[in-house]
């Protein structure tokens, strides 16, 4: 009797994936898929963030209200000293200093952080900028590796995200 409601359940699943629900994942990490289907695009959401959390993936969401919290605390420990407590970055930040470093660019929708996906920004700050230069160009920006956990990089990248206005968010590259 224990196995009849795993396998209410199991079917209930096969029959939401015959009637769209797969269709909602691919819809819910891609949002360029065509086509509205509301409710299965919730479901998908849902399948997706089960399936995030069972397999310790994580990613930049500024909807959600606790992640941006804690990366605005840890923006403003870590990053604000240098790209600004308003995300405003250093002044001329597009001139390279004596040492062929660049200032601090802003992460506000004026710079060009939202012109990277995600996982280079995670990567960019995780290992430090030079790490992921070209041969010749010097970076400024150390890496937060040891300093910050994963989840503590992702919250940073969704309280940056947040302050971007809809349109930006929207023209951010997706990761591929």
């Amino acid at each position: 009797m224990q196995r009849r409601p795993l396998f209410i359940i199991a079917f209930v699943v096969i029959c939401l994936m015959a009637i769209g629900a797969g269709n909602a994942i691919r819809k819910a990490t891609d949002p360029s898929v065509a086509g509205d289907r509301s409710v299965f695009a919730s479901i998908g959401a849902s399948i997706k963030g089960l399936v995030r959390a069972r397999l310790g993936v994580h990613g930049a969401d500024p909807m959600n209200a606790k992640l941006v919290t804690r990366g605005h605390e840890l923006y403003s420990l870590h990053c604000a000293a240098c790209h600004g407590p308003k995300l405003e970055g250093q002044p001329n930040w597009r001139v390279r200093k004596p040492d062929g470093t660049l200032p601090a660019p802003p992460h506000d929708a004026s710079g060009h952080t939202w012109h990277h996906d995600d996982k280079v920004l995670f990567d960019y700050t995780k290992q430090g900028g030079q790490a992921l230069m070209p041969e010749g160009v010097t970076s400024g920006m150390p890496g937060f590796e040891g300093v910050l956990s994963d989840a503590d990089i992702w919250a940073v990248l969704s309280f940056i995200k947040s302050r971007w206005p809809e349109e930006i968010r929207q023209r951010q590259p997706k990761s591929g």
